[in-house]
């Protein structure tokens, strides 16, 4: 049996391939859009990808599934659980439903869907098992089921996908998955989830790849409650602390369940002229300045938002853009094609060009003021778009927590007649939700340093 993690740091997602080394076959499950990087692998390690699937309809990404089998010919394996609210609502003639306890083989590997609701109500997890050394599993593909140290979180119907107290139901499933199915495999079989540290869809998840079945029922927060039975506790503990839900999300769910646009070929990233940048922003599409934060404040182009090229990009791009224009990377032309690429994961696939260099372009500074300066602006409002959990831990007093990630859905809640202090932790994401707020309209400083220093500030 041949088996690779795929995992993308940015959003803290792991994908899988499972092959059979003798017949050629191989299984994807939960890839990306970018689908390259599985087409390679197949290819190096003399395979085909005869069967793509995924654990459940996502939320945090945009489902590479349906352009990979496209793409092979392979076949569409998607969960036919949850109830008519749940299923999927595309079919390109390629797609088996699954139920629980069906079994595929790819080659020489059996694969067995199992239904794991709780996270989501049609979530799937898979036992894979190699036939050619025995009948029984040797690991289970858990997607957003059970992370390393933590379970899948069961309110993000409700945080961001419209949902109305579904999170108690979703607690409930989760307890029972637990108890009737994960808790009866052996210790020995292997955990392989669909997400690491860094992930929203949980709240503690570990950083290391894989556990197993023993060792989250012995050492997790949750095992004990579960074996004793106690749902009140699990439910009251499960529910508590759960980081702020992105509003893209919705989007994604949507999107994924009645099937992501198709990208099949594309052609190359084209270099625009500032003349033909400046006359696209005019027409409503936006530039997205991938510099470092730093150098945007000192010449921040009009019409951008500020998104740095690097380990938070695509997650940065969910939060703060809507796929409902075009958009123009602010790049070095061997990095454009890269950071489109990554825009994809997030279904912001309008890229029409890039520019290498602001230099033409109409900027303005946008350089943040420091602590000591924010008695200064007494009528602003303190805009805190750091997450819940560290809002309460500390905050400025007066200051209006509202996540990075909600922002483009509630600048109706924001004032335009007076100025706006954004701040976050240390500065990073508050200058790029403040760069979005500048290009909407609205009177934007930023407090250099954020939170950090502004308590630095009250002790000296």
């Amino acid at each position: 049996m041949y088996f690779k993690r795929f995992y993308d740091t940015d959003l803290a997602q792991a994908s899988y391939m499972v092959g059979c080394q003798k017949t050629g076959e191989c299984l994807v499950v939960d890839p990306v859009r970018d689908i390259a990087q599985y087409v390679d692998e197949a290819k190096s390690q003399k395979l085909r990808v005869t069967h793509v699937t995924e654990t459940h309809i996502h939320a945090d990404y945009l489902s590479g599934s349906r352009e990979l089998a496209k793409a092979t010919g392979a076949k569409l394996l998607l969960s036919d659980e949850g109830g008519e609210s749940w299923q999927y609502t595309y079919d390109d003639g390629n797609q088996v439903k699954l139920h629980d306890g069906d079994t595929f083989m790819v080659g020489n590997v059996r694969i067995q869907a199992v239904h794991t609701p709780g996270h989501t109500p049609e979530h799937l997890s898979f036992l894979v098992t190699d036939t050619s050394r025995g009948d029984t599993p040797s690991m289970i593909l858990t997607g957003d089921f059970v992370f390393v140290g933590d379970l899948g979180r069961p309110d993000l119907l409700d945080e961001a996908a419209g949902g109305q107290d579904t999170r108690f139901i979703g607690a409930k499933q989760m307890f029972a998955s637990l108890r009737d199915t994960f808790l009866t495999l052996p210790d020995y079989v292997q955990v392989w989830p669909g997400h690491g540290s860094g992930s929203a869809c949980g709240k503690a998840l570990g950083a290391v790849p894989t556990t197993t079945v023993g060792y989250e029922r012995a050492l997790s927060w949750w095992g004990k409650l579960v074996e004793q039975g106690d749902e009140d506790a699990f439910t009251h503990e499960l529910l508590s602390g759960q980081p702020d839900a992105p509003l893209y999300y919705g989007r994604m769910k949507t999107e994924n369940r009645d099937g992501p646009a198709l990208l099949d070929q594309v052609k190359p990233l084209a270099e625009l002229s500032a003349d033909e940048v400046k006359a696209k922003l005019a027409a409503g599409a936006r530039l997205i300045d991938t510099r470092k934060k730093e150098q945007h404040q000192a010449a921040a182009p009009v019409g951008s938002v500020n998104i740095p090229d690097g380990g938070t990009l695509e997650t940065w791009a969910g939060w703060l853009l809507k796929p409902d224009r075009e958009f123009i990377l602010l790049a070095p032309g061997e990095r454009a094609e890269a950071l489109r690429r990554k825009l994809w994961m997030v279904g912001l696939d309008h890229v029409v060009g890039f520019l290498p260099s602001p230099e033409e372009l109409d900027t303005a500074p946008a350089q943040p003021i420091p602590a000591t300066e924010l008695s200064q602006h007494p009528d602003a409002l303190i805009l805190d778009v750091r997450a819940k959990a560290e809002y309460e831990e500390g905050h400025i007093p007066g200051a209006r927590q509202l996540h990075a990630g909600r922002l483009p859905w509630t600048l109706d809640t924001l004032p335009r007649d007076r100025e706006i202090v954004v701040h976050c932790q240390g500065g990073a994401r508050s200058a790029a939700a403040a760069s979005l707020l500048r290009t909407e309209g609205f009177a934007v400083l930023e407090l250099a340093g954020g939170y950090d220093a502004w308590a630095k500030s009250q002790n000296t």
